[in-house]
């Protein structure tokens, strides 16, 4: 029996050893790679909300290039599907390949030179992390992070969103903009600052 919106040419037949899910990814991706059309229109519907949501959730409060970056997500799954072996869910191979797409954005924009601050001092209270900054990990989609987000400058906001919502250290980020780790403490410590002013003038 068909399930509800799932087109019978990729109904499973109970493959041995392989869950009713894995079974449907493994025939879905089977015909896509057969060029059928059908098969390709279905495995755009079904996941183009969900990275969608995602992406939208990574580059929130400015989502304009949301769409662009879908795009790019969907023709990279083209070229590596036929190296899917299915050993995770096809939902699940689809954001990680969206994740690396997050990642290149952000390192591309932050290799830009860095936003000048003159009001900026470097000290030990600007690299601490105040009640503020913590809720960038732990509340990130709340609405007031997302205002004060918005009003950074876009190297500000992407430098912060990376390290706190993507949980990626100063060293990885240098390494991956091309940057010194210097660099981005500095970049991070303006970033910090400008949040936690923004935030106690909200």
């Amino acid at each position: 029996m068909t399930a509800a919106g799932q087109s019978p040419e990729f109904e499973p037949e109970g493959l041995p050893g392989a869950t009713l899910a894995q079974e449907q990814d493994a025939r879905l991706v089977a015909a896509v790679l057969a060029r059928d059309r059908k098969a390709t229109a279905e495995f755009v519907a079904r996941y183009t909300d969900r990275i969608y949501s995602y992406i939208c959730s990574r580059l929130a409060p400015n989502v304009e290039n949301a769409e662009d970056l879908v795009q790019e997500v969907f023709l990279a799954a083209w070229k590596s599907l036929p190296s899917f072996q299915g050993g995770s869910a096809l939902a699940a191979w689809l954001l990680g390949i969206a994740r690396h797409k997050i990642q290149d954005y952000y390192r591309v924009l932050l290799r830009e030179p860095d936003p000048l601050d003159e009001d900026f001092a470097e000290s030990e209270e600007a690299m601490v992390l105040p009640e503020q900054e913590r809720a960038l990990d732990e509340q990130r989609m709340r609405e007031r992070t997302l205002r004060v987000l918005a009003e950074l400058p876009e190297q500000y906001r992407l430098v912060l969103q990376w390290r706190y919502w993507e949980r990626r250290s100063a060293s990885e980020m240098a390494e991956r903009t091309g940057k010194s780790e210097k660099a981005i403490e500095r970049l991070l410590a303006r970033a910090r600052d400008q949040f936690r002013r923004k935030w106690q003038n909200g």
